[in-house]
């Protein structure tokens, strides 16, 4: 599909995701490219340092790796009681192992077990619900991954069926009925891939302007969706939240 672009030719891409942006990066030396991406950039081999991008691409990062450290920290206020926290991983994202690894590190510090389940697809999504009881897990974490926000409405309808908290990356998730998200603020990002987007077509090069990284952080509660679970939200974390659904 990158190449279909790269041969059209257009004015700009905008690539969502590192396996896009890489592959419009593969794609074309010479059209600009604007990429939003949870993964390192420099790491995964699409710009040479942040500061400089170099080539002809540039974007924002979302820093999920070290927003995943933070984001492990809720289940353990929801139900501390829990022994046994899953995590829903997307196995072919470049920032998978290293989300295992940080979790597998914050569980062992914890003292909890940590049960990694794998999702391609939506039928892999009910598959990893489905062992959630065998597994005896008291809570979920949904790593991040933009399938996981296009699958929203079945993530939230499968914990809502296994009666299981679930910790999701995106208040996208939270507003569509899940109960409590921890991440950069989306506006942000993609006001800013819309002026970056203004600058490509009036000329500027893509290597004159930095990667950016978020600057706001937001905690989003659903009180509905912890009611209906039967669980009550600590002070500790509503003190906190930025917004609550009631």
């Amino acid at each position: 599909m990158a190449a279909e672009v790269a041969a059209d030719p257009v004015a700009l891409i905008i690539a969502i995701a590192p396996s896009a942006a890489l592959a419009a990066k593969a794609a074309t030396a010479t059209i600009p490219i604007v990429f939003v991406t949870g993964a390192d950039p420099v790491a995964a081999g699409l710009v040479a340092n942040l500061a400089r991008p170099g080539a002809n691409l540039t974007g924002f990062t979302l820093i999920h790796g070290e927003l995943m450290q933070k984001r492990f920290e809720l289940p353990f206020e929801l139900v501390p009681q829990a022994r046994v926290i899953a995590l829903l991983v997307k196995p072919d994202n470049p920032e998978t192992e290293k989300m295992i690894r940080d979790t597998q590190e914050a569980a062992h510090a914890k003292g909890v077990q940590i049960e990694i389940l794998k999702a391609s697809n939506q039928g892999e999504i009910d598959s990893a619900f489905a062992s959630l009881a065998q597994v005896k897990a008291g809570a979920l974490v949904v790593g991040t991954d933009p399938f996981f926000f296009s699958a929203r409405e079945q993530l939230v309808a499968l914990a809502a069926r296994h009666a299981v908290p679930a910790i999701y990356d995106s208040n996208g998730i939270v507003y569509a009925g899940g109960l409590i998200s921890y991440g950069s603020v989306g506006t942000d990002i993609w006001r800013g891939v819309g002026s970056y987007t203004g600058k490509f077509l009036k000329g500027t090069n893509p290597a004159d302007l930095p990667v950016q990284q978020p600057t706001r952080f937001e905690l989003v509660v659903n009180l509905k969706t912890a009611k209906a679970l039967g669980l009550t939200i600590p002070p500790s974390i509503l003190a906190r939240a930025d917004e609550v659904i009631e």
